[in-house]
């Protein structure tokens, strides 16, 4: 048998899913005859870590990437994680660090080891993304604008390679009027529902203003996601009522996207924004109709949808857009759900991202 190839994955934590969940699908869907997968965390707390542990594949628990200062001391930290790189024999690091931190990169390059990162979001900001990025061996990017804005002058380096998902985990979902948390809706509603952390950048305020606007009281507006922030309270405070219903955080979000009508992602042109959101995919592999605003990752998303996509930030564009569904004959809806399905389908599996992060890992370490 052929020697395995020894592929880390490091991760600071697993507190939430996110990006661990994508770690956990490429650790558990790939090749195990051709790759021996490891994975590196800066310690053992989070709700996501015991899911990581099911994996059964080794996990290391060393800070792999350090602070800056004290400069003095900055090249004896990063010697010390070239030590732990060299004494595992990695054949090539794969980075989900979100930050610009560039001492893991460094010390990979110091133990001689190839060294991945994936470019999660849309933020950039500072000198240390272009050190990481030139100490980097390959950067695989998830939408099609992260190449233009951060790595033109590195094509030789970029791998695009979007977030897929389990499209079995998914398929067409009934329409149902009452789900499992006791939410209930009239069969004359139209249901709208978006999923997001509620931080500004998500622009949840520009969605009620435009539902506001539209003044009709068969809408109805769901809220899904993590509403602890004092921008989230004062969204409840303003817009909360019969027609707006703030879920908080849920696990079951096929209950609420079977709901819906429409799914809206109105995120803002600015900040850190979207690298890939996945909530819209998902709810485009749940039969959906999805309505974005038009910026990076949401455009790709939408691609073959360009009557879906509103300007960022514009209250009256999303407005026209919602009223444009609204308006759709029940038949005319299911129509362009269905297509986004099957676009959705088509693109965003687990299989094809597993076979160009497979593809990326064996010209690296054939090289």
């Amino acid at each position: 048998m052929a020697k395995r190839i020894k592929l880390l994955y490091t991760i600071p934590n697993f507190d939430t899913a996110g990006s661990g969940k994508v770690v956990y699908d490429l650790v558990k869907h790939i090749d195990k005859t051709k790759f021996e997968p490891h994975i590196c965390c800066m310690h053992t707390k989070g709700a996501y870590f015991k899911t990581i542990e099911s994996l059964g594949v080794p996990i290391h628990i060393f800070p792999f990437a350090t602070e800056y200062k004290p400069l003095v001391s900055l090249p004896f930290r990063v010697l010390k994680i070239r030590k732990f790189f060299k004494k595992q024999r990695f054949d090539i690091i794969h980075s989900w660090h979100w930050k610009s931190d560039f001492t893991e990169s460094l010390a990979a390059k110091f133990a001689g080891v190839p060294y991945v990162y994936t470019k999660k979001a849309m933020g950039w900001g500072n000198k240390a993304w272009r050190w990481r990025s030139q100490l980097s061996t390959k950067i695989v990017t998830i939408n099609s604008d992260m190449k233009s804005q951060f790595f033109s002058n590195m094509d030789d380096k970029v791998e695009a390679i979007p977030i897929g998902l389990n499209v079995r985990d998914f398929g067409i979902l009934d329409k149902i009027y009452s789900n499992e948390d006791g939410y209930k809706v009239d069969k004359d509603d139209f249901v709208v529902v978006s999923i997001a952390n509620l931080v500004a950048v998500k622009g949840i305020e520009i969605l009620l203003k435009a539902a506001k606007q539209i003044n009709n009281s068969k809408l109805k507006i769901f809220i899904v996601g993590d509403d602890t922030s004092d921008y989230a309270k004062n969204l409840r405070k303003e817009y909360e009522s019969n027609q707006v219903i703030f879920t908080g955080k849920r696990q079951n979000i096929k209950s609420y996207l079977a709901l819906a009508d429409v799914f809206v992602i109105p995120t803002k042109d600015e900040g850190r924004k979207e690298g890939q959101p996945i909530a819209p995919i998902e709810a485009m592999l749940s039969g959906r109709v999805v309505l974005g605003s038009k910026i990076s990752g949401i455009k790709d998303i939408l691609q073959l949808f360009q009557d879906c996509l509103f300007q960022p930030n514009s209250v009256e564009d999303l407005k026209r857009k919602l009223e444009m569904v609204m308006q759709m004959e029940v038949s005319q809806r299911e129509k362009l759900a269905k297509e986004m399905f099957e676009f959705a389908s088509n693109n965003y599996t687990i299989e094809k991202s597993i076979e160009l992060h497979e593809t990326l890992y064996l010209n690296l370490y054939r090289n």
